[in-house]
């Protein structure tokens, strides 16, 4: 796993030329620590966000604690007019729609790395989430996450996948393919983002969690909303729970007095616990104190 991945629990889509979404996503409710990412769309016809228009945007997110992710178009011609109007140092990231191989992706740093220069900014700043949308790009899926030290995380688009797969996008449908991309990401080093299910659902917020709490135990770190009512959901569910960390914490604690003790494994409540136990105890709490670490920081822009 790359050691300065961020912490991306939910990523909500919000359309960037609707000024009252963007508003509710950069100025979240008094007292919630979202730690989430805004991910804004690049509409189709650009001459509704002009450049001053498409500046505002990420400032505002980005004022509010949330990363920015622009989420940009296909074909080529707007995709590279989408990285004009977007790559600034209040973007932290690209969403690369329909990624297609790892040599797409290397035509698209390019463009970014020349924008970022020209700009006066740091090259490398710009990240990348690559989408899997198509099932002639799953063939490649373990070369399109490698082809950039900017991508820092993959999902599949379970809608567009399932179209291009002439199949329905539920979860058992897409159980195998998710998987996979889990497996790809994780060997990667990148994060895996989605649910096992679709997004597009959120008649049923019971349901809906159950369905991002199954995700969870697959291996996801987070995943993308379309519903504000989801980025509460996703967050708590893709936090590991008090009882999880207590018991993480128990683990970390006893292999210490197990390895002073000379042992190389010991028992908790019946069950042995060796090496695999500690490692994952140990991830566990990294990743819950970055995510601990996180709210903080937004909670205190949130309230400037």
């Amino acid at each position: 796993m790359k050691p300065d991945l961020p912490v991306w629990r939910s990523l909500l889509y919000v359309p960037v030329n609707v000024e009252r979404f963007v508003e509710k996503s950069a100025h979240p409710r008094r007292g919630r620590a979202p730690a989430r990412s805004s991910r804004t769309r690049c509409p189709r016809r650009r001459r509704r966000t002009p450049a001053s228009s498409s500046r505002r945007t990420p400032r505002a997110c980005a004022a509010s604690g949330a990363d920015v992710v622009v989420r940009i178009n296909q074909p080529l011609s707007l995709a590279v007019r989408d990285l004009e109007h977007s790559i600034c140092p209040d973007v932290d990231g690209i969403a690369i729609t329909k990624a297609d191989s790892a040599s797409h992706v290397r035509l698209l740093e390019q463009v970014v790395s020349e924008l970022e220069e020209k700009r006066g900014m740091a090259v490398g700043h710009t990240k990348f989430l690559v989408m899997i949308e198509t099932t002639d790009a799953f063939s490649r899926i373990d070369e399109i996450p490698r082809a950039s030290p900017r991508t820092v995380g993959m999902l599949i688009g379970g809608e567009d996948f399932a179209l291009d797969m002439n199949a329905q996008p539920d979860a058992d449908v897409l159980l195998h393919p998710k998987q996979r991309m889990i497996i790809a990401a994780r060997a990667a080093g990148v994060m895996p983002l989605g649910f096992i299910g679709t997004v597009a659902d959120f008649s049923d917020w019971d349901a809906f969690r159950q369905m991002v709490r199954r995700a969870r135990r697959f291996g996801f770190d987070g995943a993308a909303c379309i519903h504000p009512g989801q980025v509460t959901i996703v967050n708590e569910e893709y936090t590991p729970g008090e009882p999880e960390v207590a018991y993480a914490r128990k683990v970390i604690q006893m292999d210490k007095e197990a390895q002073a003790a000379g042992r190389g494994s010991f028992q908790i409540e019946g069950k042995m616990i060796d090496i695999p136990v500690v490692v994952r105890a140990q991830k566990l709490i990294r990743r819950y104190e970055a995510i601990k670490a996180r709210e903080a920081k937004t909670l205190a822009a949130a309230r400037g």
